[in-house]
């Protein structure tokens, strides 16, 4: 963190991605903030497996030596919750889970240090992320040490407060003609030739890095509109069925696990 540290006043683009355990629960009722809900039903009940972060200047430019830093969290696969599906994906991606078990960060330990490293709550820091909500779920869980607000304000809230300006490039696609799909995709539109194996953290955050540069030079003349383009998340902050309201019990919305039991989330 000393690095980031000395970083960070020089390079303040921080293009940020994680790796989870994939998406275990859902909400059974629609309600207007049930895209959030997902969110933060899952993210309050797994944890964070990798955090990948790579800096640069308002150019694109990263530091010599060491740019792109990836983080492996201690994860538990005989104890802690996961789709099998995510895990296998992680693994064929390389993903070392026994390792990561034996040698991984303790996220509480890790929190305090990232709080200290002067890239969050700082405004003049510039995250660049990929369709995030996930990943800055995973991130505020991480530095606040509790679960994610109940409400989708609270959360964007406390968004605005650890974040001040965040870039989603799945945002920015939606005023680019012609341009869709994920990550992967996209930089392979853009020419874009990615280093480092995919879906691990430390890869996907450079190559994040990248497109959002290359795409913010072809089509957006080098200016992206701060008012228009920051602080939103893809997928977050819309409204789907409003006249659904979510089903409460003593301060808890249910949800319905991938094989239909029902859980109460506290």
């Amino acid at each position: 963190m000393e690095r980031i540290r000395d970083l960070v006043e020089d390079y303040p683009y921080v293009a940020m991605d994680t790796e989870f355990p994939g998406v275990v629960i859902r909400p059974t009722v629609f309600c207007s903030d049930y895209q959030y809900q997902f969110v933060r039903c899952n993210v309050n009940v797994l944890k964070i497996i990798q955090l990948g972060l790579t800096f640069s200047d308002e150019n694109g430019n990263r530091p010599e030596g060491t740019c792109t830093w990836q983080f492996n969290f201690r994860f538990n696969l005989q104890k802690d919750s996961y789709a099998h599906e995510s895990i296998d994906l992680l693994t064929r991606s390389g993903i070392d889970f026994d390792k990561n078990f034996e040698l991984g960060i303790e996220v509480n330990d890790f929190g305090e240090l990232l709080m200290s490293s002067g890239i969050v709550l700082n405004e003049n820091i510039r995250w660049i992320s990929f369709h995030s909500g996930y990943d800055f779920g995973y991130l505020l869980k991480l530095l606040t040490c509790s679960d994610l607000p109940e409400t989708q304000e609270d959360f964007f809230e406390l968004v605005q407060t650890y974040f001040p300006k965040i870039y989603d490039i799945k945002y920015l696609m939606k005023s680019c003609k012609n341009l869709k799909g994920g990550l992967q995709e996209l930089a392979g539109d853009l020419d874009i030739v990615r280093i480092g194996p995919q879906h691990q953290a430390g890869s996907d955050s450079l190559l994040t890095l990248q497109t959002f540069f290359r795409l913010k030079s072809l089509y957006f003349e080098d200016t992206i509109d701060d008012d228009k383009f920051v602080g939103v998340l893809y997928g977050l902050g819309g409204s789907i069925a409003p006249d659904y309201h979510p089903i409460r019990s003593r301060g808890s919305i249910f949800v319905e696990d991938v094989k239909n039991r029902f859980l109460n989330i506290e």
